[in-house]
């Protein structure tokens, strides 16, 4: 691939797009509710209600401070106090401990890749394309996963952690060097901080969608734009898109 029109800058989210994430924090939150539902036993809660006032919390707490690291323990201790409140039982500093640090054991899981990483990255760069990576996170936290999976082989130094991952980190990118924004792509399974943005910088957007999603990310796409956004189901559909869109784009220019 030699030619500029057919390179493409393909910026890629982390968690959950190229590896897994939601699913531990998913683990952690059964163990939560199995503990509050035994410590609020003989009350009328239950686990479902649990974890939806943990979801409220949760999501207001990020539209606030973003990614940190200690908001998703402190969510699970918020989420105890309100139904000390509701049943009028004493918040014990033993077990808010204890839910802290159940909640930080969500960072201890291993780095598992999604199925057909290392080979789709592999295939997108044998084909001359730019690879760029662009999570949100702490930077440690997020450091040590790109190195575990050796990510930097793909991005090199072209990787961006952003405590908070919006529109106008994500324009920050974008102006920070030469980008073609007809052959740029945000690739991502979040409809909020991957796909809104990138729609609105006016580049283009590979959904990856996900199944039992974080609510956090689900948003209604209301703008209309004139860029590209394909829905697919798995990291491994990504080459298919790219390949299909440039030689679309050379179909184009033949009848022009």
């Amino acid at each position: 691939m030699n030619t500029r029109t057919k390179r493409q800058h393909l910026i890629f989210d982390l968690d959950d797009t190229l590896i897994h994430c939601n699913k531990y924090f998913d683990l952690i939150l059964e163990q939560f509710a199995e503990l509050l539902v035994d410590w609020f036993k003989g009350n009328p809660v239950t686990a479902a209600e649990i974890r939806d006032k943990q979801t409220e919390i949760d999501v207001a707490g990020v539209h606030q401070i973003g990614f940190s690291s200690s908001h998703f323990p402190e969510s699970l201790v918020e989420t105890y106090r309100y139904f000390c409140r509701i049943y009028g039982r004493k918040a014990l500093p033993e077990e808010e401990q204890r839910l802290m640090k159940l909640g930080l054991s969500v960072y201890e899981h291993p780095v598992e890749p999604y199925p057909g990483m290392v080979e789709t990255l592999n295939l997108l760069r044998s084909q001359g394309h730019e690879l760029l990576l662009y999570t949100g996170g702490e930077t440690a936290i997020q450091q040590r996963k790109i190195e575990q999976m050796k990510l930097a082989e793909f991005f090199e130094d072209r990787i961006y952690i952003r405590q908070h991952k919006n529109a106008e980190a994500l324009e920050e990118i974008l102006r920070s060097r030469f980008f073609d924004r007809t052959s740029t792509w945000m690739i991502g399974n979040s409809l909020r901080t991957d796909v809104m943005p990138a729609l609105s910088a006016g580049i283009n957007a590979v959904y990856i969608k996900i199944p039992n999603e974080w609510l956090y990310n689900i948003v209604e796409l209301q703008q209309e734009s004139n860029s590209n956004m394909h829905t697919v189901s798995s990291l491994e559909e990504v080459p298919r898109i790219i390949f299909d869109h440039i030689h679309q784009m050379k179909r184009q220019k033949r009848t022009l």
